[in-house]
């Protein structure tokens, strides 16, 4: 039976989760009519959950019952004891996120139950995360006594308590020490834990009537919501959250790889007992990374202890990861959540932030009583991308580059882009710009790219620049990931049509941007040092580029300006100022004589990283052919000689780029017309297969992250390079299309362009190509072949190319 209503509630809610997608976004602006409430005497800065609820009586039940729900830090919602969705999606105080929800699916006649889960893990609370205080918020649409809006009636109907068995861990439970940004591991204590809050005949306990959150305040507790755009004398600016709902689906929590009680195999797939008195691990494996909601379900074996560690990967004794599918004598190590049976029947632990892993180790100490594990069970969470690209190839390495690149993608996407799902869940511009280009490719969607480009517009500080990562609690400035932002605007401007001017308006933040480096360009065009962290690009032995020079001047940094003036000045001539183009046009023209006069080594045959001449990378040679310093003539050969150096290596004194600047180097590729040789180059993920990685690494060797979206890029190639589809004007509204299948005798691939799907089928003949496209829409456009065009119109598309 309890199976079954799981089910039912799972099923449920992905009911409502499709109902609320045809619900239509708020404007910008909305008049509020609820009022934030909270506990009227739990301390709402500290560590905190809160459970509310209220009653809610209905003759009938009508087709819609629409609800705006926020909270600080998150929320999740029910409706009569089934999830109805969580947020706020992250943001910052004056743009604090809420999300609507149509309850109707969930609602019954007669009485039902509304409850929230409200926490706020203060220090503890993940970086992304920012905060004022513990509060609730919720507005119905609907009128008299089937209105139950917050802080609506005296008295308001809304109870609340303080959930004493759900606590915060300290960082000390993390069982690897490396830079862990994300929250924290969780702790139930199940004797303290009210089992029946959710429960609507159970009344009384710690039950009190909701407060202002804002007792402190001059004003006597003034606690009215209002939009971002509206003075408010509480902190949280509020703003419609313009993305879907994330996707919440069952998925495996893994198989047993590992035991010393033989029985324990069994589980997950059914109850097992654990002996009294007993000391046992069993470790489980998903064979894939998942980001997911795991939910543990036991029963009796009171006084027993249960940690759970989420782990990536499995480390030996020296902590070196090695093969993903190795277990022999490895262990599970990092983030922890602790589980405290209390004897009852039917005891389930789920955190209230989704856990990231491929590795999930149950370290079970059980007291007097045995203790019975009946079920484990997982949700899948991530932004709700549709893979709508295909790519088919006789290479079966390509498949799975394309798979697992895909996997890493959207395991690194939620509610913002993520750099990786375990350690930082933090949005940064260098990683983001690939993460959203792999989505208006594979995905055709850009709702979370919109999403972080406000975002990113919305930390410049005073001086002009952006924040390197945002939202972001920690302030980090990483300059040159400003100018990235730039170069991902331009992205965003030739992918996706600008119909509403989402694009025209961030063009203005990217003028002080500009300003702010052009006080740091030297008469000789060279960028001197900028102060933060002028982060490039990780090579060997930890090593970062840029370095600079004793004059303070740096090649590197100063070919990443070039790139972004010369995309402002592309979206300037177009959204913007056309003579603020022609002055960044100049600029550039000076910079790109500068770094070819004072880094170009006649000797070597490169671009050096500094006018010393005493440094050479990949980095600064791939930005030097993509931004056409090195003249054209020379751009192959020197890419020849990069093209043999593997990530991680340093041959005849050359810095390699990470799986993360190779994205620059198929670029660079393109730009030079070798992206016939792209698919040779991949041999540094090819090398990752036999690893067993599930999800894309961070670097090379010893990785930190097994999950990095930066790595993924290969997905974005495939489409672009290999299968040819780019656009050719702003918005996609021309296409170009030119294929370099290397050896590949022949390949399918589908790509989603507004308009519809983009088919390609190519069957080499001989040295030519038998090509057939099909443009969907009014789409127009060429097909490029060794040097010939040819033109395309909608529809089918035969081409014989010689």
């Amino acid at each position: 039976m309890r199976q079954f209503f799981a089910f039912f509630a799972i099923s449920l809610a992905g009911f409502a989760t499709q109902a609320q997608t045809s619900i239509q976004p708020d404007p910008p602006h909305h008049d509020w009519h609820a009022a934030w409430v909270t506990h009227p005497t739990a301390p709402l800065r500290e560590p905190l959950v809160l459970h509310f609820r209220r009653t809610l009586s209905l003759a009938a039940v009508a087709s819609s019952y629409i609800v705006r729900v926020s909270a600080d830090n998150r929320f999740i919602l029910y409706v009569n004891g089934h999830r109805a969705g969580d947020g706020p999606a992250r943001g910052d105080l004056t743009h604090w996120r809420y999300q609507r929800f149509d309850l109707a699916p969930l609602l019954k006649t007669g009485e039902n139950l509304i409850t929230a889960t409200v926490w706020n893990w203060g220090i503890y609370a993940p970086i992304a995360q920012f905060s004022d205080r513990t509060a609730f918020l919720l507005e119905s649409e609907a009128k008299g006594e089937a209105n139950i809006s917050t802080g609506v009636g005296k008295p308001d109907k809304w109870m609340v308590e303080v959930e004493p068995g759900h606590r915060a861990l300290g960082r000390d439970t993390v069982t690897f020490k490396d830079y862990m940004a994300a929250g924290p591991g969780e702790e139930i204590n199940a004797a303290s834990y009210d089992w029946k809050w959710q429960d609507s005949a159970a009344t009384g306990g710690s039950w009190v009537p909701v407060a202002s959150p804002m007792r402190d305040s001059i004003y006597g507790g003034v606690n009215g919501a209002h939009s971002a755009d509206t003075t408010g004398d509480n902190p949280w600016g509020l703003v419609p959250d313009e993305l879907p709902h994330m996707e919440y689906a069952a998925t495996s929590a893994g198989d047993v790889v590992r035991t010393s009680i033989p029985d324990l195999r069994q589980f997950p797939g059914s109850a097992v007992s654990v002996p009294a008195g007993s000391h046992v691990h069993i470790l489980l494996d998903r064979k894939t990374l998942t980001t997911a909601y795991p939910q543990l379900t036991v029963s009796g074996g009171k006084g027993s202890k249960i940690v759970l560690t989420y782990s990536e990967a499995l480390y030996d004794k020296d902590l070196h990861k090695g093969d993903r599918d190795e277990v022999a004598d490895r262990k599970a190590l990092g983030l922890t959540d602790s589980f405290l049976p209390d004897g009852g029947s039917h005891r389930t632990f789920e955190p209230l932030w989704w856990r990231a892993w491929r590795y999930l180790d149950l370290d079970i100490q059980t007291g007097v009583e045995p203790l019975t594990l009946e079920s484990l069970t997982a949700e899948f969470t991530a932004y709700p991308f549709e893979e709508r690209a295909t790519f088919k190839a006789d290479d079966p390495d390509l498949a799975k580059i394309w798979e697992i690149s895909w996997r890493t993608a959207r395991d690194d996407a939620h509610e913002t882009y993520m750099d990786t799902p375990y350690y930082e869940q933090l949005q940064y511009v260098g990683d983001t710009r690939i993460q959203a280009l792999i989505s208006y490719a594979v995905a055709g969607d850009d709702r979370l790219a919109r999403q972080a480009l406000r975002a990113f517009d919305a930390s410049r500080i005073p001086e002009g620049i952006t924040r390197s990562r945002y939202p972001s609690s920690l302030p980090q400035s990483i300059p040159t990931f400003s100018l990235l932002y730039v170069d991902m605007l331009h992205d965003y401007w030739m992918y996706r049509p600008d119909d509403h001017g989402f694009a025209r308006g961030l063009v203005p933040g990217t003028r002080g941007i500009l300003d702010w480096f052009a006080h740091y360009e030297q008469p000789d065009g060279l960028l001197r040092e900028v102060p933060w962290w002028s982060f490039i690009d990780w090579v060997s032995g930890n090593q970062v580029i840029p370095t600079y020079d004793k004059s303070g001047e740096s090649c590197v940094t100063t070919l990443e300006y070039l790139g972004a003036l010369s995309d402002a000045a592309d979206l300037e001539r177009s959204l913007g100022d056309p003579e603020l183009a022609t002055r960044y046009q100049s600029r550039a023209a000076h910079v790109r004589t500068g770094i070819y006069d004072k880094c170009w080594s006649a000797a070597r045959g490169l671009l050096a990283d500094t006018p010393e001449e005493t440094g050479f990378s990949q980095q600064a040679n791939i930005l030097g052919v993509l931004y056409d310093v090195i003249p054209k003539d020379r751009q192959q050969e020197v890419l020849h000689k990069l093209l043999t150096i593997d990530p991680g290596t340093t041959p005849d004194g050359v810095l390699s780029a990470s799986y993360y600047f190779r994205f620059y180097l198929a670029r660079a590729l393109d730009h030079a017309g070798l992206a016939d040789d792209y698919l040779d180059s991949i041999g540094p993920w090819r090398k990752l297969l036999p690893m067993h990685f599930s999800t894309w690494p961070e670097v090379p060797g010893d990785t930190r992250s097994d999950s990095h979206a930066w790595s993924a890029h290969p997905i974005y190639d495939f489409l672009t390079l290999v299968a040819g589809i780019e656009p050719a004007s702003p918005g996609f509204a021309t296409v170009r299309i030119a294929p370099h299948l290397g050896s590949l005798p022949s390949l399918t691939a589908t790509y989603p362009h507004p308009q519809g799907e983009i088919e390609v089928d190519y069957r080499r003949q001989g040295s030519g190509l038998n090509a057939t496209i099909t443009l969907p829409g009014s789409l127009t456009g060429s097909f490029v072949f060794k040097g010939k065009s040819w033109p395309l119109h909608p529809g089918a598309n035969q081409i014989l190319a010689p």
